[in-house]
């Protein structure tokens, strides 16, 4: 039964899940960090030090910054935000930057000191920019320090010449400040997608639908990143299957490569905003569903994705496309069935599939992980039309979807620790 706490709770996650941003969730948290760094001092840093977690590293490395001119990296992130970044914006921070400052990122990378340092510390989304004007006489520098933590606009901590100006607890669990996500699971996320209006879902999920269909187009356009979406269409156009791949994979190849449109991100991540909701609504099409049946599809393969992720975490080793693309499987279910047994056996049957995937950062080759993902999802689903399944026993799955997507939770906040570790190690040393 949907109690009106539960939908008043599911509403709370989608509002905080679904918000926009502009290019890769990690680099663009690390320009708004420092951002927030400039403001705090009144002017633009001489001199700068990012202490950033492994996990930032690694998604930070090799993605486009957008409004850079094509720069990748750390420096160019810290650049971006510190000359000309609008903290109020939060995750679309340098969505506004003008052509003109571009020149100006590249010279501030060279001239002004930019120290990177790997931190030891226990949160896999950690953040923490310090930056100093070198000033003289009585107008003396000054140093500021904006700290963010387990989710990607979370600011912890701000500091101004070593006084205390904003902080707040920082526990272990990347769902800080966030709605209770324990309230999730697969029942109530049907009921809730079947019973609650489209008026509430519109400003969510209409959004999402919008944004990411959008980005989608122009990676299929364009000459984006490896042009994944393009290869596949290439290979068929007209498979529901492959047009579905490939218009998630696009929005990929677009993002990684610094298109400047904004995605409506899930669980912090552009990337499984746009697997979540773009081949859902490719299918919804060739399903001939009106506009409210597709809404209510996507918010399902959303808070699929987002339970799982509960247990995952904002960022890990297990790659977060798979998630999304299990929501996929459980939308097609939605449209195709509508059963909860349809859709709780899909989502079983898909993560039998795929898990495990590994999440070494993110580039252009994500792209070909959501393909991967979205297939998978599509074949769980086509599993259960054609009464096969995969039982409690099988590997990870084990008896009841809530308790299957549970041992996802385990596998990558546990079993996959010392696998994060290596692929930092083999990312960061070997290449």
């Amino acid at each position: 039964m949907l109690t009106k706490a539960i939908k008043n709770a599911y509403l709370s996650i989608l509002k905080e899940e679904l918000v926009p941003a502009m290019g890769c969730t990690e680099p663009i948290a690390v320009a708004y960090a420092a951002a927030r760094v400039r403001a705090l001092l009144g002017d633009v840093p001489d001199e700068m030090v990012a202490e950033v977690s492994g996990n930032i590293i690694k998604n930070v490395k090799s993605v486009v910054v957008p409004n850079t001119g094509g720069l990748r990296g750390l420096e160019a992130a810290i650049a971006a935000g510190a000359i000309g970044g609008d903290a109020s914006k939060k995750l679309e921070v340098i969505s506004a930057l003008p052509k003109n400052q571009k020149a100006v990122i590249k010279r501030f990378i060279h001239e002004v000191p930019i120290k990177i340092v790997c931190a030891d510390t226990p949160h896999l989304l950690d953040i923490k920019i310090t930056g100093k004007t070198n000033g003289t006489g009585a107008n003396k520098g000054h140093t500021a320090t904006v700290r963010i933590a387990n989710n990607h606009s979370n600011i912890v901590l701000e500091e101004l010449d070593g006084k205390v100006l904003f902080e707040q607890p920082l526990t272990l669990s990347s769902e800080d400040n966030l709605t209770d996500k324990s309230v999730l699971n697969v029942k109530d996320i049907l009921a809730f997608v079947k019973k609650v209006s489209l008026e509430e879902l519109k400003p969510l999920v209409g959004v999402q639908i919008a944004c990411n269909v959008a980005i989608a187009k122009e990676g299929l356009v364009g000459d984006w990143g490896a042009n994944i979406g393009s290869v596949l269409l290439a290979e068929g156009s007209t498979n529901i299957r492959n047009i579905m791949k490939a218009w998630a994979a696009a929005g990929s190849d677009a993002r990684m490569s610094g298109c400047e449109l904004p995605v409506v991100i899930l669980s912090g991540s552009g990337n499984q905003g746009i697997t979540a909701s773009v081949p859902v609504v490719k299918l919804a099409e060739s399903l001939g569903a009106d506009e409210e049946q597709t809404m209510r599809a996507v918010a399902l393969s959303d808070l699929i994705a987002i339970e799982q992720k509960r247990g995952i975490g904002r960022l890990s080793a297990y790659c977060g496309a798979v998630s999304a693309g299990v929501g996929v499987g459980a939308a097609a279910a939605y449209l195709l069935d509508g059963s909860y047994k349809a859709i709780a056996h899909s989502i079983v049957n898909a993560v039998a599939i795929i898990s495990g995937t590994i999440c070494d950062g993110a580039k252009p080759s994500c792209a070909a992980k959501i393909a991967e993902s979205i297939d998978a999802g599509v074949l769980g689903c086509e599993m259960w039309l054609h009464h096969q399944q995969f039982l409690g026993g099988d590997g990870i799955v084990t008896k009841g979807v809530d308790e299957t997507i549970a041992n996802i939770g385990i596998l990558a906040q546990e079993g996959m620790q010392v696998t994060d570790k290596k692929i930092l190690e083999i990312m960061t040393e070997r290449c």
